[in-house]
């Protein structure tokens, strides 16, 4: 995966690196983090990094660390992943295509100072215009607990549409069978999902 910079963060591949900054974002606050799996120490953020690089390899995943760039400084992390390709037959235009169809965007967490500015907004556009625009895919899926409201609020916000309840979806960072609220955005939307997002960055 190449960097992905915008006017205020960059999208950089995850790396061992980033353990020690991953853990100084998300100090400080535990209850910010209650439906989210966030490293709060470096043992754990060490773990949650090779965990993210043993699926980059396997072809499942591609995790950044977010970074400002008023300051440099890590803000969070997130990532692509449940990659769909689809068996396109043979004699199809598509038939052989490297590239996911389809994918996920999730894993996503930010320190306190980063919530409620560009940040979020920006990764959404910078990760959307790479799915849609460079690997072309046809859907891009967001879920989160269904307990989690600021996150189904923030999904809708930038466009996404609603599609239901999967339930006993995941194991939430409770340790619970959890609920997943499930939000989409189509080819066919992305226009317009990405002009909404531009004009929120402008204001």
């Amino acid at each position: 995966m190449p960097v992905l910079e915008g006017q205020y963060i960059r999208l950089e591949p995850l790396a061992l690196r980033h353990a020690d900054a991953l853990v100084a974002a998300s100090a400080g606050d535990a209850e910010l983090y209650r439906w989210s799996p966030v490293p709060q120490n470096k043992s754990d953020a060490v773990k949650y990094i090779e965990t993210a690089l043993a699926w980059r390899e396997a072809g499942t995943s591609e995790p950044f660390a977010v970074v400002r760039l008023a300051d440099e400084k890590v803000v969070g992390s997130t990532r692509f992943f449940n990659f769909d390709r689809w068996a396109w037959p043979v004699g199809h235009p598509l038939h052989g295509r490297t590239t996911p169809d389809g994918c996920e965007i999730g894993y996503t967490w930010y320190a306190r100072d980063a919530i409620r500015t560009a940040v979020n907004t920006e990764a959404k556009l910078l990760l959307l215009t790479y799915a849609f625009e460079t690997w072309k895919v046809f859907r891009v899926c967001l879920h989160t607990d269904v307990r989690n409201e600021r996150s189904r609020a923030a999904m809708l916000r930038i466009g996404c549409k609603f599609e239901g309840i999967l339930r006993a979806h995941r194991m939430a960072a409770d340790f619970i069978a959890r609920d997943s609220a499930r939000f989409s955005i189509v080819a066919a939307e992305w226009p317009e999902v990405k002009r909404k997002l531009q004009e929120r960055l402008a204001a």
